[in-house]
């Protein structure tokens, strides 16, 4: 049973630079959009990431921590893909892919695995925060953040960049209790697989 972690954030907000100080041993990357990461050290990739590359690696993994980044592109390249598609059938085909992809990283893959997912965010008309989607089902009918027993935001005031771990009211940030001692952390991923 691996372990999902939901990393979210706005775009600039430290989501990709909080992979910084992993080693290219430590990490594996699907990068599903194939842009360059924001620091100089290489870290190993996979550009061009699509849920099958995803759910190959995973099945015989050879590390212990992976990143999917930007997950939320796994939904919007296939929106895109599919957009002179009439109907509401490919929204439901969206939404179960996704919804599939977490449930294969938790029943699929060892106890000992880390997947993070960078995941964009967007507001709600009542002014909360949320993973972006595409549709309403995920949102209606599953709640992504749902699925995930640990959510971080990161953030940025333009100069810093932190990680907050605690829910403020109107993100669906959660941590597991006494797993960090301040609702504010530097935005370094190597930091909370250790913790984790």
């Amino acid at each position: 049973m691996g372990i999902p972690v939901l990393i979210l954030g706005d775009s600039g907000s430290g989501k990709s630079t909080s992979l910084r100080n992993f080693e290219p041993s430590e990490i594996g990357i699907f990068n599903v959009a194939s842009k360059p990461l924001p620091f100089r050290k290489k870290l190993p990739k996979v550009d061009g990431a699509t849920y099958q590359v995803i759910e190959r690696s995973l099945s015989n993994p050879k590390l212990k921590t992976y990143v999917i980044d930007d997950s939320q592109y796994l939904l919007a390249f296939e929106f895109f893909d599919r957009a002179k598609e009439t109907g509401y059938n490919k929204f439901t085909d969206i939404a179960l892919r996704f919804r599939n992809m977490i449930q294969f990283i938790i029943t699929q893959t060892p106890p000992d695995v880390i997947v993070y997912l960078l995941h964009h965010t967007e507001r709600t008309d009542d002014g909360h925060i949320k993973a972006k989607t595409i549709g309403r089902m995920l949102d209606e009918k599953l709640t992504v953040e749902g699925l995930f027993s640990i959510v971080l935001m990161a953030q940025t005031d333009g100069k810093e960049h932190w990680f907050l771990t605690q829910n403020d009211g109107f993100s669906p940030v959660k941590t597991p209790m006494q797993m960090f001692d301040t609702e504010r952390i530097d935005n370094d991923l190597k930091f909370v697989d250790a913790t984790i």
